[in-house]
């Protein structure tokens, strides 16, 4: 109950700040050498997700641990994701970013939604967005190519989901077109599904997904998982970064495990951060990691061994101290 609250008062606090032209206070390596791992002082603000995604939670409980532990004052806030994080961080109107891989991976590469490459920089890889295609029992949906022609939620515009979805539906063999395509937040989602609006959805989340949860607890086997695994040559020939997966049947008390295509989760950065906040930043999720734990399971992936594995995102001198220092 505590994170809602926690980020609540970060849209506020974000509104605030936009309202300002969007310049944050840079200071905060105030009061700390660069060549440290000391936070030192100053306002810092995170850019998550959906309010009912794993991103939104995560986000929350690490504002509050960044104000527990450090003289740094955090706030979050509840944005699209992914692709719209990444812009306003490189923007100026958040310094960190939860974004998947892949649209990190395209801003560094300049492809994708980005026309030109972007000086970001990766705090580290800290926990797996699973692919989750949910449809409707009665749309007649067994495979990606059944999409043609049904109301598919591809997830908020600008958002990772949106873009996976999108190759998910060009790798089997259609175009966006054929498709009549839904870029609706993750609530809308669930509530389409609910009300028989829409005929599927596309979501990339951490597990579980609370919405997820919800989708499936409300309507249990009026709604099933299908597998897009044999996709995952073609998505991997578009972005290394894309993995193959199981979503352990238990985090929706399903019949079965369901095969699915994973990518990891990073937080993106400008390459201007003070290398001895990125450092005490990193630092901070390695070490009191059960502190996120406790916020939501996903953060059970953190780990000082994987956190370096960024791929073509590169990963901040200061983390890479860090990490360094704890391998």
């Amino acid at each position: 109950m505590r994170i809602t609250t926690i980020t609540g008062a970060a849209a506020v606090a974000a509104l605030l700040l936009s309202s300002c032209g969007g310049q944050q206070d840079r200071s905060a390596s105030n009061g700390a050498d660069e060549s440290s791992c000391d936070a030192g002082q100053g306002r810092l603000n995170i850019a998550t997700g959906n309010s009912t995604g794993v991103y939104y939670v995560v986000g929350g409980g690490l504002a509050k641990l960044v104000n527990d532990e450090t003289e740094l004052r955090a706030t979050s806030a509840e944005t699209g994701a992914s692709v719209q994080n990444i812009e306003q961080v490189v923007a100026g109107d958040y310094d960190i970013g939860f974004s998947l891989a892949d649209s990190a991976a395209d801003a560094v590469d300049g492809k994708g939604d980005f026309k030109e490459k972007q000086s970001i920089r990766t705090l580290g890889r800290i926990y797996s967005n699973y692919t989750h295609v949910v449809v409707s029992e009665s749309s007649g949906i067994d495979s990606v190519e059944d999409f043609k022609g049904k109301r598919i939620s591809t997830g908020s515009p600008k958002s990772g989901t949106e873009v996976i979805a999108n190759r998910l539906i060009e790798t089997a063999g259609l175009d966006l077109g054929d498709v009549k395509r839904q870029r609706l937040d993750l609530t809308k989602t669930v509530d389409g599904m609910k009300d028989g609006s829409i005929d599927g959805l596309v979501w990339s989340g951490g597990l579980p997904t609370p919405a997820v949860t919800d989708l499936f607890t409300s309507m249990g086997d009026k709604v099933k998982f299908i597998d897009v695994t044999d996709q995952l040559k073609d998505m991997q020939a578009v972005n290394e970064v894309y993995e193959e997966a199981t979503i352990p049947a238990a985090t929706y008390e399903l019949d079965e495990d369901v095969p699915t295509i994973a990518v990891p989760n990073v937080l993106v950065v400008r390459e201007d951060m003070p290398a001895n906040m990125a450092c005490a930043l990193t630092s901070l999720m390695v070490d009191k990691k059960d502190e996120l734990v406790k916020v939501h399971p996903a953060a059970k992936e953190i780990d000082a061994k994987t956190m370096s594995e960024t791929g073509p995102i590169p990963l901040h001198d200061g983390s890479e101290r860090a990490l360094e220092d704890k391998s």
